[in-house]
């Protein structure tokens, strides 16, 4: 690891906002119950965050794969950047711009000549090879939810305002990976969301169904510990797993939910049983050096566990920071603007986003995980009254990194403001068809819809983008 990485190991802290004292709260999860106790509190703990997502567990019944190819992607990694970030910010600004649409910050060059990113990203810069940018993707479908990027589908919208993130029954591409995919080892979920609030900052299955939500990470930790006084051999046994479950449901009262069917309920407790779902939530089984690397703040914690559950064999990932924090107005709303509020958070985001694809590619997990940064749209391309930028559809940028992606490219380009697309114009579902294509899902495939209606994967003519592949 670049020993200018290392040194920023423990930046976050030191970059906080004036609004550190606060944020660090609201960047704090709130640690899950230990799961001890009588049989009955184990088996509710345990069953209701196992039970959401256990279709995406390892069975031919549930998810019968259209996979294509030989995927080149085994887990991704969606680093959503909740509010949606600026383009002009981080990976296209204009340092030729008059001051008003250039905004306080500077430009600094890469290591690939020609590439110039923010200057408050110099270790991204470093490691440019090792990244590609998109500069033209269309947000214009997209709104203030993880609806559209999150399912890579521009039908996939808010509708209306009691039910935010319904994404108009479409699903979410870690929702898609779980059904197709499935996870890649048994007894470990598809699809883990990494969250303060999956209600504002992960999409999920939509109308493709309960068995392919994601399990909230922020809660499971504890949770998948055997009960005290049940040998690992016997819950491993089948028919004992009968035998305990009957018993338990004298004691338990179960509901609709958690009397799915007794298959998943067999599968939730080989969740349990393989010890393999407790290992990777137990952060305390890195050495301290490396958790100190990650740092302990939300970003770092976060970060290390996704790649933990990469190493445990999930598929899909969504990581989100904190809800809004990249939603920069001005200084008169609680994230402050540009240079108040954008600028102390861009270097420890810098050195979280490397230390993580530092960490993948050192332990050989980079070249089998793809590693997505993004946030629902861009910022406008004036500087407002209250120093910040407004929302942005026409046009955002993003990262990516790994699973063969060549890089040290940028694709696309935005005009002298970053407010308009000028050449290499994509969609969400461009997005979708090469996630999708990555992880050997078949993009031109279908999910059946509640009135039995097949659903295209991805929408119109969007197809894997040839850069990436």
């Amino acid at each position: 690891m670049p020993a200018s990485n290392r040194r920023n190991a423990a930046a976050f802290p030191a970059q906080a906002s004036p609004r550190s004292s606060s944020i660090s709260q609201l960047f704090t999860p709130q640690p899950a119950p230990i799961a001890v106790g009588s049989g009955r509190r184990w088996f509710l703990q345990m069953g209701m965050s196992a039970l959401a997502g256990l279709g995406s567990l390892s069975n031919p019944l549930l998810a019968a794969s259209p996979v294509s190819r030989t995927p080149k992607a085994k887990s991704v990694i969606l680093i959503w950047l909740s509010g949606g970030p600026s383009q002009l910010e981080t990976w296209d600004p204009k340092p030729m711009a008059p001051v008003e649409i250039r905004g306080p910050l500077g430009t600094i060059s890469t290591a690939v000549p020609g590439i110039e990113i923010c200057d408050q990203l110099p270790l991204q810069a470093a490691m440019m090879n090792d990244f590609a940018i998109i500069r033209s993707m269309d947000a214009t479908a997209s709104n203030h939810t993880p609806t559209t990027f999150q399912a890579a589908n521009p039908k996939s919208q808010r509708v209306g305002e009691i039910s935010p993130n319904d994404g108009g029954g479409y699903p979410s591409m870690g929702s898609v990976a779980a059904k197709f995919r499935g996870p890649n080892h048994p007894g470990v979920p598809a699809f883990v969301a990494l969250a303060d609030s999956l209600k504002a900052d992960v999409y999920g299955a939509g109308q493709l169904g309960h068995n392919y939500e994601p399990l909230d990470g922020m809660s499971a930790a504890g949770k998948f510990e055997p009960l005290p006084g049940f040998a690992g051999a016997r819950l491993k046994d089948r028919n004992n797993l009968r035998t305990e479950l009957d018993r338990f449901r004298q004691h338990v009262d179960v509901n609709q939910s958690l009397a799915l069917q007794d298959r998943y309920t067999r599968e939730a407790y080989e969740m349990v049983s393989s010890g393999r779902v407790a290992t990777a939530f137990d952060l305390n089984k890195e050495p301290q050096e490396v958790r100190d690397r990650y740092g302990n703040h939300s970003f770092g914690r976060k970060s290390l566990l996704a790649r933990r559950l990469v190493e445990a064999g999930v598929t899909f990932i969504t990581l989100s920071d904190a809800w809004g924090h990249w939603d920069h107005h001005g200084d008169n709303v609680r994230w402050g603007g540009i240079e108040k509020g954008l600028k102390p958070m861009l270097p420890g985001f810098d050195f979280g986003v490397t230390n993580l694809v530092q960490d993948l590619k050192e332990r050989g997990l980079l070249d089998s995980t793809l590693v997505l940064v993004l946030g629902e749209f861009g910022r406008g391309p004036v500087i407002n009254k209250e120093a910040g930028r407004d929302h942005w559809t026409p046009v955002m940028s993003m990262l990516l990194a790994g699973a063969g992606i060549p890089g040290g490219q940028v694709i696309g380009a935005t005009d002298n403001r970053a407010g308009g697309i000028v050449s290499g114009k994509l969609g969400p579902g461009d997005l979708a068809a090469t996630v999708f294509h990555k992880l050997g899902i078949d993009p031109n495939s279908h999910w059946i819809n509640p009135s039995g209606r097949p659903i295209p994967l991805v929408e119109g003519e969007a197809k894997p983008i040839p850069e990436l592949c």
